[in-house]
């Protein structure tokens, strides 16, 4: 299914994006071009983003505090 009509992006493609380890919309507008453009798709790809991590914890998280 095609997630992102501007830069025809399918929801695969977005997947793919997020197991790379895109964690974030504009991670994976960066790695595919989805929601990069008009962002109407942002919502989907929020979803995709969820269900792919449903605990919420981030693929790569960031430089820990304090350390």
């Amino acid at each position: 299914m095609f997630v992102c009509l501007c830069n025809g992006v399918t929801s695969q493609t977005v997947t793919e994006a997020v197991e790379a380890g895109a964690c974030t919309t504009k991670d994976v507008a960066r790695a595919c071009g989805a929601g990069a453009d008009c962002g109407r798709c942002r919502l989907t790809v929020q979803a995709i983003l969820r269900s792919s991590n449903p605990n919420g914890a981030t693929a790569h998280p960031g430089p820990q505090p304090g350390r």
